[in-house]
């Protein structure tokens, strides 16, 4: 079976050594980990800025990285769910003090110091990582000085129970093919998102979650958490009768009866392909 080059880091002419003597190439490379530093980084399906957005690595997430280029552009691999893309280069930087602390809500704003009246220095995501250092309450204090309200993290190991109550928590976030925050989401980044923070390993493409998440059930049988899935998509089910998914009808993330989604995305050619349980 062929690898699959979304999951594997292997080119004509490059290729990480692991994968030495299952796949051809001109050169093999060990990979070196680099740290995302900035709160969103693309990672691009070649090295331009007018490349294919296929995911999105979050602030503190590290990658190993094979090439840089003299243009500034990283060829690498997440290390959190494996995909192999490109990033640009000065979104990286060598690991610094590993995360302790990830963000639990769609936005957080850091200031540089105790006060909420100084200009933000940075808004993270729901899912980035940071290192704490201390505490000035109501503050939590990263590494780099960073005052982060308190409310807005949790240790690495919290989770949520519900993962449809923080995919409801994106309501209305911007439908973005490929991306993975409140400023833009697609439907496989919502799903993952949402895993992601009730402690559920999640891969990044919603074919690759069919063939890896859950249970087969009927489609009758639907309740809250099951995962619908179509060529292409897939949808949260918030109960039997509604679905949450960022799709590009809505152009958000919606809510919308399971029955008129399953009769809308058929009119357009495509029929549920699965229906899987977690």
């Amino acid at each position: 079976m062929a690898l699959d080059k979304r999951t594997n880091p292997f080119r004509p002419d490059l290729a990480a050594s692991h994968l030495r003597g299952e796949v051809e190439a001109d050169h093999y490379a060990d990979g070196t980990f680099y740290e995302v530093i900035e709160p969103i980084a693309d990672l691009r399906r070649s090295p331009s800025p007018d490349a294919a957005l296929d995911t999105q690595a979050l602030l503190g997430e590290r990658v190993a990285i094979y090439e840089i280029t003299e243009e500034g552009w990283a060829w690498g691999q997440l290390d959190t769910d494996k995909y192999v893309g490109w990033l640009p280069a000065n979104a990286l930087a060598t690991p610094g003090a590993a995360p302790t602390h990830k963000v639990i809500v769609p936005r957080t704003l850091c200031f540089p110091g105790p006060n909420i009246k100084l200009p933000p220095v940075a808004a993270l995501p729901m899912g980035a990582g940071i290192a704490v250092a201390r505490q000035v309450e109501p503050f939590s204090v990263t590494h780099n000085g960073w005052h982060v309200p308190a409310g807005h993290i949790a240790p690495l190991s919290a989770t949520y129970r519900d993962p449809v109550a923080v995919a409801e928590m994106l309501l209305g976030a911007p439908y973005l093919w490929g991306g993975k925050s409140s400023l833009g989401i697609d439907c496989s980044g919502l799903v993952q998102l949402s895993l992601h923070a009730a402690g559920i390993a999640c891969p990044r493409d919603s074919d690759m979650q069919e063939a890896a998440l859950g249970q087969p059930i009927a489609l009758e049988e639907i309740a809250r958490g099951d995962l619908v899935f179509w060529k292409g998509h897939v949808a949260i089910a918030r109960d039997a009768r509604t679905l949450v998914h960022a799709n590009a009808f809505h152009m958000m993330v919606a809510t919308e009866s399971t029955a008129d989604a399953v009769a809308r995305i058929a009119a357009a050619g495509h029929k549920v392909s699965a229906v899987k349980r977690l």
